[in-house]
């Protein structure tokens, strides 16, 4: 593996063989990186180079770059493929990448991959294909070591040298019955450090939970993180071994949770960053024409006080302030809400809780910000009674932001309605709306 302090040198010398047209070094650079490296340049890189560092690499190569590509890039890659071309690909991955990759890929195109395969490796597949790829039983590999729980360590050891390799991230033996049900698990230290004429069921651990394998990626992803497993079993509902989920297959369901996060608070739906520009402007469009039909809506309540912005022009000046502290502070409470759901914290018990206090949090907030707004105002435009309406609005706005950024990232998971991409322009409608129509309203009765 190369060290983070010569990967630059590479791409550089890369840069400059493609700036000279020396694609013989280009390629004799790449030959030299490891399969993530490259992976990450040709994700780093505009669609024309991308085309042109893949078709540098060798096969073998090139399946496992093209595994560790994000999905959405991969996907483009592979589509146009021919079946042949993409079972070469996926037979140098392990089972669980091939899945993700089939997955991907529409089902007439992964019959006939699956078709060009051999029985025994299309059996394996489809059993991980049988799950949808945000569950355990789709991140699993079925490329698992099993044995007995009445063998002694020696004839384990002995068994364990007939391989030519072992499988990659094994901590534990799986220790299975004769109907292959889970038993326990053998941790390889127990193994090494043992006396070799102790039988495995004295040995194995029995505490550690299988992973049902119906149970949602994150879920997996948050058991992984709080026992600091490297991997573990996954079982049907009768408690018989699947396969098995290594620590490499959670850290993609994390990075890729985070990305989704990120991108979604901003109303993007997962982007590749040097994606082409008719790729990008349509889904961009989207959310764009949904934030105008929402700010349209919030034009519409100020429309309706047109006669008393009119007499108050001071209220033109001001009204940005109470919708924009409004907006903040429901992102705010919105964010911590889509936080806790990510990390799996909230559940029936703690939910009303939450709400509660981020209102208060709001209410708090409001009475400081209505305060130094209203001596502000009262001292700008000489006018306490404006000073009074806008503290009271503001106020009001702010217990609401709190109010909505929690209530409406719950409402919106029980509607099965995506919270970090939905949840921001809803907050920030209701919070201008709420902040114009309580400023102007009460604008209007205070100068009737």
């Amino acid at each position: 593996m190369n060290s983070p302090a010569n990967f630059p040198t590479k791409t550089e010398r890369i840069d400059q063989a493609l700036r000279a047209g020396s694609l013989g070094d280009v390629a004799s650079t790449l030959a030299e990186m490891p399969p993530g490296d490259v992976a990450y340049l040709v994700s780093s890189s505009p669609p024309d180079y991308r085309a042109l560092l893949l078709g540098l690499l060798d096969s073998e190569q090139e399946a496992l770059v093209v595994n560790e590509l994000p999905d959405e890039l991969r996907s483009a890659i592979l589509m146009d493929r021919a079946p042949e071309a993409l079972a070469g690909i996926v037979e140098k991955l392990d089972d669980d990448d091939v899945a993700d990759i089939l997955h991907e890929l529409p089902e007439d195109v992964t019959g006939q991959v699956l078709a060009i395969m051999d029985e025994q490796y299309r059996q394996r597949l489809q059993t991980v294909l049988s799950f949808p790829d945000d569950v355990a039983g789709g991140l699993m590999s079925t490329d698992t070591i099993t044995i007995r729980a009445d063998l002694t360590l020696d004839v384990v050891l002995r068994y364990l040298r007939r391989h030519v390799e072992i499988p990659h991230n094994t901590d534990n033996l799986i220790v299975v019955n004769r109907t292959d049900k889970l038993v326990g698990l053998l941790p390889i230290r127990t193994v090494l450090v043992s006396d070799p004429a102790v039988s495995v069921r004295e040995m194995m651990i029995t505490d550690q939970e299988a992973i049902s394998a119906n149970m949602p990626a994150t879920e997996v992803a948050r058991r992984f993180e709080r026992n600091d497993w490297i991997s573990a079993p996954v079982v049907d509902e009768t408690g018989k071994l699947l396969g098995r989920i290594t620590i490499d297959d959670v850290v993609d369901v994390i990075i890729e949770e985070a990305d989704h996060s990120l991108t979604s608070l901003a109303g993007l739906a997962e982007e590749d960053t040097f994606a082409t520009v008719w790729q990008s402007a349509p889904r961009r469009a989207v959310w764009l024409a949904i934030n105008l039909a929402t700010a349209l809506l919030a034009s519409s309540v100020i429309s309706l006080f047109q006669g008393t912005i009119e007499k108050v022009v001071a209220l033109a000046v001001l009204m940005p302030v109470v919708a924009s502290m409004g907006g903040i502070a429901g992102t705010q409470s919105l964010t911590i809400l889509i936080r806790a759901m990510a990390m799996g914290q909230i559940n029936d018990r703690n939910q009303l809780w939450l709400v509660g206090r981020e209102s208060l949090i709001g209410l708090i907030n409001g009475i400081l910000w209505a305060a130094v707004v209203a001596i502000t105002a009262s001292l700008w435009f000489d006018d306490f009674t404006l000073g009074l309406i806008i503290a009271c609005a503001m106020l009001i706005n702010l217990v609401t932001a709190g109010f909505s950024g929690a209530g409406l990232p719950l409402l919106l998971q029980r509607l099965n309605i995506d919270p970090a991409l939905a949840g921001g322009v809803l907050v920030t409608t209701v919070t201008d709306i709420v902040g114009f129509l309580t400023f102007l309203g009460l604008a209007t009765w205070f100068y009737g």
